[in-house]
């Protein structure tokens, strides 16, 4: 039996998010603007079949497939919204579920340190993947399971302001969204980050599986 873990759709890439998509995917790269739809199942193996389905079922390509021994995660994207959420239903239909079966985001940490030395800068830039962030400036770190719905709360707080994406990993135990920019900017895109994830219906994640 698969267990949907996340399903979401993103309608429209922001700029730097596209990008930094298309620095870490090692399948086909998303575009500015196009549409995206990340799920994430449990057990892992079962991602193959998964993204099978999505691309048999309409104009969509995938972009990460990611395949570990718990959980495993697919991208898929495309210019149409509507290819995209048509192979997120085919998935659905052929797993026997709905979206509302997916579980609902948890926000494990949801922090913000202010005016970095430019030492813990250089120890972030080493790591990331993405935009650098400077001495003095505001990040924002959100820590979120599923994993996937990272991809999601990166990419509405690049639509709220002026931010940098530093780092985003959407797989794995638990989702990580690394943004950095001046406090003002920083303190808009932090809400409506939250807020994505926060507007999300779907189960409870299981007591049993909190860390």
């Amino acid at each position: 039996m698969v267990d949907l873990r996340a399903f979401c759709v993103i309608d429209s890439l922001q700029p730097q998010f596209a990008s930094f998509q298309a620095t870490v995917a090692q399948g086909f790269l998303p575009r500015v603007g196009q549409a995206s739809l990340f799920v994430e199942i449990a057990p892992g193996i079962e991602i193959n079949r998964v993204t099978d389905i999505a691309l048999k079922s309409t104009r969509v390509t995938p972009g990460m497939q990611i395949v570990e021994r718990h959980f495993g995660m697919l991208e898929v994207h495309a210019d149409s919204q509507a290819d995209v959420r048509q192979a997120g239903q085919a998935i659905l239909d052929a797993l026997q579920v709905t979206e509302d079966s997916r579980l609902k985001p948890r926000i494990v940490s949801n922090q913000v340190v202010r005016h970095l030395d430019d030492h813990q800068c250089m120890l972030i830039n080493r790591m990331r993947h993405g935009n650098l962030i400077l001495s003095g400036q505001t990040l924002f770190v959100l820590e979120c399971e599923p994993a996937a719905y990272a991809a999601l709360a990166a990419n509405e707080a690049e639509k709220a302001a002026q931010i940098n994406i530093l780092e985003v990993r959407s797989f794995g135990s638990f989702g990580r969204v690394y943004i950095g920019g001046e406090e003002k900017d920083v303190t808009v895109a932090r809400p409506a980050a939250v807020a994505a994830l926060e507007a999300l219906n779907g189960r409870a994640v299981p007591q049993a599986n909190r860390s």
